[in-house]
């Protein structure tokens, strides 16, 4: 048995944080610190310590399983993938191939994302395909790109946040969703920099906050045209940068001078004092960051919210400078990766769109097909959901938990329910999975190779450390047989390494150009940012971009700042012959990934939430996570030493709403919507608004979160409005 130990990646959250495996007689590993990787230092949170938890056979699935009788039991991977086979093309003989709908996952490896929609596209011919991370990343990816040009995660590495003056985190509790990144606020304050927290809660990150601004869910938006106001009324808009850096300043500065402070007051509940403060602290350092996480990015008006903190950052030339900048906090582990390369329902590899004509031929052929054969554009997650069992009538699922993290999670699990065929792929039993006729069993992440991309655009390597049981496969290998069963004998390999080279020529050129990134520099470099253009295009198909040309130069969006110093941008190899592109930590410190290199305000103004408080449903409903589970849960609730830290759901209200319902610590509490109904023990706080309550959404079952929330979409991005509904409480007697 192996005993070095294998440097690798966490397979959660979108720091990736370092870590060493080691096998153990188990048959699992032994996680180690792995201090080399600066975006933990070899710190990790509890759910990282414990990842290994789930490799134990008695966890994980090992068979897979096939629905005979109304009962799943365990058959061979020849008659699982038989059936599979046989349920995409009977739905795709008697009703097209939009009839077969295909939901990825935040947490597959580039390679997976990118195959999965190659799959979907070439294989079934479906334009029916997105994934769960429209549910997270989708409105400031919207916005940024509206902005910028551009979109990724964080346009800086994590290390420049200490550095900066001062820092708005609006909508992150990162203490308990990213606990390793909280040492940057630390650092932060110890340098001297400001840290402003903007949330409903005081969270154990508005704790470590120098101002905690709550207020009232879904009034994001309002809150951050306030703040512009002030902004220019002081006197404090970097007259020169906007003028030479930016377009379409004067109908953003209309459209925020509609916002007043009084007014911003009076919708929001944060004080006018509060916004003057808030002014003064983001613009007197020298430099500023805005971050933003699901708060105000999971809202029907989630693009127009987070454009409208954009808009802040640019009126005080706070972006495109070192230290400076708007920031998205990815969520999922490969949340910006998998987004990057096919999943979405109206993108190709590269972060190139569908409907571009010059796209689909590049991609097209690299791939070795007629650009015409592609489909366009599908639904987005929800409305793919929503559609489940109507104009969608099979569903292939890869590494998503719908059932419990899904809006309207009654509903969507109703739908699921009425398909005529689902088959899933997963490590474990999920609910989602107990409901399909067939499911498979596949490799986790200390049982593979395969490249993600973390909040920062680094993109990483996660290395196999032990061998899968007998019986569990790769999410390759099983597309590799379907497309074979399906009549596709060739262009789906199984090796990571050698799809991951096809994926760098589908990359070359775009938005998000990989080209220039191998595993060898992966590992040399411990992570590459992109853009990173080829130097050398050699066997390159398609356009030649990637290799300066005017791709290239819109994917780097200016020359790349060194990685020692932000200050440095005076390294500059994009694309010359004999050079090696070093990646670009920095973005836009030259010009953003515009035409004409100018950031774009985009005029937004406040609109209330999709559904408000009345009569019938008085309090507002906001949703998130906890420290020790991650997402629907999946694999979480299966590690005792995390189920001990938060073994259930629970509804935290202000001691004045418990008084007016009559609860008492740990009393039942029913919360409903207009959706559905859960219930959960009261958690009595006066660190929450009297006017709202808070759910996790970690857990299926009476305690589900997601029973309650609003499908009402964003009309940019399709992202659901998670984050604020109107519900009632009701005492539960025994």
């Amino acid at each position: 048995m192996q005993t070095t130990a294998t440097p690798t990646h966490c397979p959660y959250c979108a720091l990736q944080c370092g870590m060493n495996l080691t096998p153990v007689p188990d048959g699992t590993v032994e996680v180690s610190e792995r201090t080399d990787f600066p975006v933990n230092r070899g710190a990790l949170c509890g759910k990282g310590r414990t990842a290994p938890a789930v490799l134990a056979s008695n966890v994980r699935l090992t068979s897979p399983l096939v629905r005979d009788g109304g009962e799943l039991v365990p058959a061979s991977w020849d008659e699982a993938l038989d059936r599979i086979a046989e349920g995409l093309r009977r739905t795709r003989a008697e009703y097209g191939p939009d009839g077969v709908g295909v939901f990825g996952g935040g947490g597959l490896t580039n390679e997976k994302a990118y195959t999965l929609g190659k799959f979907a596209r070439v294989v079934l011919g479906t334009s029916q395909i997105d994934y769960n991370g429209r549910f997270c990343m989708s409105s400031a990816a919207a916005a940024g790109i509206k902005a910028f040009g551009l979109d990724r995660g964080l346009p800086f590495p994590l290390e420049d946040i200490p550095k900066t003056g001062c820092v708005i985190l609006v909508g992150s509790n990162l203490a308990e969703t990213m606990p390793p990144s909280l040492r940057f606020l630390t650092e932060l304050k110890e340098n001297g920099g400001t840290l402003i927290v903007i949330d409903p809660r005081r969270t154990r990150t508005a704790e470590q906050a120098d101002l905690h601004l709550a207020p009232r869910p879904g009034t994001d938006l309002a809150l951050a045209l306030g703040l512009l106001h002030l902004v220019i009324a002081e006197g404090r808009v970097d007259e020169e940068y906007v003028r030479e850096r930016t377009a379409g300043w004067e109908d953003a500065r209309a459209a925020a001078m509609a916002h007043w402070p009084e007014y911003v007051e009076r919708i929001t509940g944060v004080s006018v004092p509060e916004l003057r403060e808030t002014v003064r602290l983001f613009c007197e350092p020298e430099s500023a960051m805005v971050l933003t996480a699901r708060g105000p990015e999971q809202q029907s008006k989630g693009t127009d919210t987070v454009g409208a903190w954009i808009n802040l950052c640019l009126a005080t030339g706070r972006a495109g400078r070192p230290l400076s900048g708007y920031g998205c906090l990815t969520g999922q582990g490969n949340g910006q990766g998998g987004r990057e390369h096919g999943q979405k329902a109206d993108q190709l590899p590269g972060y190139r769109k569908l409907d571009d004509p010059a796209a689909r031929r590049h991609v097209a052929d690299v791939w070795g097909v007629d650009p015409d054969s592609l489909p366009g554009p599908g639904r987005s997650a929800y409305e793919l959901l929503d559609a489940l069992g109507t104009d969608i009538r099979s569903l292939l699922l890869m590494a998503s938990n719908p059932v419990v993290s899904a809006p309207r999670a009654a509903h969507v699990e109703e739908r699921i329910r009425s398909l005529d065929f689902l088959a899933v792929c997963d490590v474990v039993l999920s609910e989602t999975a107990a409901l399909a006729d067939v499911v498979l069993p596949v490799t986790q992440w200390a049982e593979e190779t395969g490249t993600t991309t973390n909040l920062e655009g680094r993109v990483l390597l996660r290395r196999q450390a032990i061998t899968p049981p007998d019986g569990v496969r790769s999410d390759l290998e099983v597309l590799h047989e379907l497309a074979a069963r399906l009549g596709v004998e060739k262009g789906f390999p199984t090796d990571p390494e050698e799809i991951f080279e096809e994926l760098r020529r589908a990359s070359a050129g775009g938005p998000a150009d990989y080209s220039g990134i191998t595993y060898r520099r992966i590992a040399e470099e411990n992570g590459v940012f992109w853009p990173c253009p080829a130097v050398e295009p050699e066997g390159l198909t398609g356009d030649r971009d990637g290799a300066g040309g005017p791709g290239a130069q819109r994917g780097a969006a200016g020359r790349p700042a060194s990685t020692e110093d932000p200050a440095d941008t005076t390294a500059s190899t994009v694309g010359a012959a004999g050079h090696v592109h070093p990646g670009t930590p920095r973005l836009f410190l030259d010009r953003f990934a515009t035409p004409d290199g100018r950031a774009r305000f985009v005029p937004v103004s406040h609109r209330a939430i999709a559904e408000e408080p009345d009569d019938e449903y008085p309090v507002l409903l906001t949703t998130g996570r906890v420290v020790a589970q991650y997402q629907s849960g999946a694999q979480t609730r299966r590690v005792a030493e995390l189920n001990a830290a938060a073994p259930g759901p629970f509804v935290e209200l202000h001691p004045r709403l418990a008084a007016r319902l009559g609860a008492s610590e740990g009393d039942p509490v029913a919360v409903v919507s207009r959706r559905g109904r859960a219930v959960a023990p009261a958690r009595i706080t006066d660190t929450i608004r009297p006017d709202t309550v808070f759910m996790p959404f970690h857990w299926p079952g009476e305690g589900r979160a997601n029973s309650l929330t609003n499908p009402a979409l964003d009309p940019t991005s399709r992202m659901p409005e998670f984050k604020a509904c109107a519900v009632r409480l009701e005492a539960v007697r025994p």
